[in-house]
């Protein structure tokens, strides 16, 4: 329009503004510039409705039953009225019900956005880390994260976890209020059974919206720590929309971070957890003066650390197991009918008797898990080999594929306890001596195909045990060069 101004010439004018010619004319002929034209809006539609006819119907269906998709309604339309009705008129079913919807339907729950204080709340999640593809030592990582965050400034602090439990819980809340050094009021996580467990009333009730009661673990640290527990209402996420937001930020810079180092492999855990405190500090460092407010306003960090473990007494079984967490663990069959004192940690479980160390292992993740150690059981397998074929831990008796395949060949020509037997005497074997040797000890008679019997184990581990001491030729000394040393004077 300033050109047209200068020298009214159209086609100049829309040279140098880059326009077509008639586009030009257009706005010429107008009078008016771009921005205002506006379109008209359309009255009227340039091709038949193909669902007015049944138009009352879909209203109804979608007014009765607000949660039905359009798809759905489709589907029922193309039944209920054969040949009507064409697959590519989806879209347009799709389209009109929206604009119902946002015209006429029901209204929706709102969000109520919420103004943070600074130094009240923190918030704690668990997210699955599995996707960032993390190997230990060459391994795959099958871990989580427990991450803690502060709703006003987004400060936040991830600890690697195995699962969403109590000892999880606490480990990652201590990490982060340590590494803050100051404690907020309040401390909120979502409904997960680390804080807390379900109403005695059950599913019914707990279905109805009533919150669960906290663990007395989770009640212990929250005490300890001086914070005031709450949890989202029931079904209520967005009620932790920080953490949860927080959860993909965390993972993102993760995975930026991992991109640039190279590589996704750590040659432990604890040096993949500096890594993540490294991410999160650089990341923290950033968040401005709303930090400071945060720690301006929460209360100075006073107590010590609690232990990493929550304690159980759990008594030894006439199986010569322990039940811990619902998961089964075996223990030396002397420990029967006693009760030893666990130390159940995040990633492992220690058992004592009379303040002495019984049993060391990882932990079992899930429920109804078990780990049986052969070693605490064959002595009463070798005394009574009737009770093997029908031993509920049966499959945990086979230490390796070694182990499975030397039995199958044992069974071929024995069968039934006696075979059982000579299979249960190789794996006396392997508890009262090594077990490597025994496995390569099997290895080798079944490459070979010769027959596997205990005697031939025996003789086998007997003749790899024995040391074989190399020749050597004796030394000669020649006290000359000492000699040498002193000088000629003096040697004489």
């Amino acid at each position: 329009m300033e050109e047209i101004n200068k020298h009214g010439k159209v086609g100049l004018a829309a040279m140098k503004a880059d326009m077509d010619r008639k586009t030009a004319r257009k706005y010429v002929a107008a009078g008016k510039l771009p921005s205002e034209l506006r379109p008209v809006a359309r009255s009227w539609r340039t091709r038949p409705d193909p669902f007015e006819q049944d138009w009352p119907e879909i209203v109804s269906l979608i007014s009765a039953t607000p949660e039905l998709e359009a798809k759905t309604i489709f589907e029922l339309l193309m039944e209920k009225y054969p040949g009507r009705y064409e697959p590519g008129q989806l879209r347009t079913l799709q389209r009109q019900v929206r604009s119902w919807r946002a015209t006429s339907g029901p209204d929706k729950e709102v969000t109520l956005a919420q103004l943070h204080r600074p130094g009240e709340a923190a918030q704690t999640d668990f997210t699955s880390a599995a996707e960032l593809g993390v190997t230990i030592a060459g391994q795959f990582f099958v871990h989580m994260l427990c991450i803690l965050v502060l709703p006003y400034s987004n400060w936040q602090w991830a600890t690697v976890c195995l699962s969403e439990s109590l000892a999880a819980l606490r480990k990652g809340v201590q990490r982060a209020l340590f590494q803050l050094g100051r404690v907020p009021q309040y401390h909120q996580t979502d409904n997960s059974t680390a804080a807390t467990h379900r109403i005695p009333d059950g599913e019914k009730a707990f279905a109805e919206g009533h919150k669960r009661p906290f663990n007395e673990g989770y009640l212990a640290l929250m005490r300890h720590f001086g914070m005031t527990p709450r949890t989202t209402a029931v079904g209520a996420k967005e009620q932790n929309g920080d953490v949860e937001a927080g959860n993909r930020a965390c993972k993102r810079r993760l995975e930026q971070a991992l991109l640039l180092r190279g590589s996704r492999d750590f040659e432990n855990v604890e040096a993949y957890q500096a890594f993540i405190d490294q991410v999160g500090r650089k990341a923290n460092g950033k968040r401005g003066s709303r930090v400071a407010e945060d720690m301006t306003a929460m209360r100075e960090l006073s107590v010590t650390k609690l232990p990493e473990f929550v304690e159980d007494f759990p008594q030894v079984s006439e199986w010569s197991t322990i039940r811990v967490k619902h998961n089964a663990y075996s223990v030396p069959s002397r420990l029967i009918g006693e009760v030893l004192k666990v130390w159940l940690y995040e990633d492992r479980l220690e058992a004592y008797y009379d303040d002495e160390l019984q049993l060391s292992c990882e932990r079992l993740v899930g429920r109804n898990q078990r780990r049986i150690d052969y070693r605490h059981v064959i002595w009463s397998l070798v005394r009574k080999p009737g009770g093997f074929a029908r031993y509920v831990y049966r499959e945990e008796m086979f230490p390796s594929l070694a182990f499975r395949r030397a039995y199958d060949v044992i069974q071929s020509p024995h069968c039934g306890t006696k075979g059982d037997l000579e299979y249960l005497r190789i794996l006396h074997l392997a508890a009262s001596t090594l077990e490597a040797d025994v496995e390569t000890a099997l290895a080798s008679l079944l490459a070979a195909g010769e027959p596997v019997t205990a005697d031939a184990i025996k003789a086998l581990v007997k003749a790899n045990a024995a040391p074989t001491v190399p020749a050597m030729a004796t030394l000669e000394i020649d006290l000359g060069s000492y000699d040498a040393l002193l000088g000629k004077e003096v040697a004489a």
